[in-house]
């Protein structure tokens, strides 16, 4: 009887959780998705502004990635992908040393996390910190992974980009 109970209660929270997480306060598109979600489509379009110069725009959509990844990280402590992306978003904002705590959060959890040794790698280039970047990229040989090549292009000088 008591485990009937149990499940139907837990099945009803989730439910209800499931509808109110959908449903949200302002009804808006993007409440159906979650914060990471937003923050990581917000992240591509910046990369593809960038790409075309427009850096205002850029900047923009990192910021409010940014916060949305702070709001996700609250509710969901922990993701390796969360905080890579919080470093991503604090190295584009120029926060270096918030960007660093972050990926460093992220590789204690998981140390062989492809996106997260490639962007401290590139945090380590621009703040002339090659022998880090070096060790990054060993992290990363072997891997079979486009975030290899590009680390080894950017320590080599061989891609310019704005880190």
């Amino acid at each position: 009887m008591k485990k009937k109970l149990i499940i139907t209660l837990f099945i009803t929270l989730f439910l209800n959780g499931n509808v109110l997480a959908a449903g949200g306060a302002s009804g808006g598109d993007g409440d159906s998705k979650s914060k990471y979600d937003q923050a990581v489509k917000l992240i591509k379009s910046a990369k593809k502004n960038e790409k075309k110069g427009k850096n205002d725009k850029a900047q923009s959509k990192y910021e409010k990635a940014f916060k949305l990844l702070v709001k996700s990280n609250k509710e969901k402590p922990n993701k390796a992908d969360t905080l890579n992306y919080l470093g991503f978003t604090s190295r584009k904002l120029g926060d270096f040393k918030n960007g660093e705590k972050y990926y460093l959060q992220g590789l204690a959890i998981d140390p062989k996390h492809t996106g997260i040794n490639e962007y401290l790698g590139e945090l380590y280039v621009a703040t002339n910190r090659h022998n880090l970047a070096i060790e990054r990229l060993e992290v990363l040989k072997g891997c079979n992974c486009e975030e290899y090549d590009e680390l080894k292009a950017i320590i080599a000088g061989e891609k310019i980009s704005k880190y």
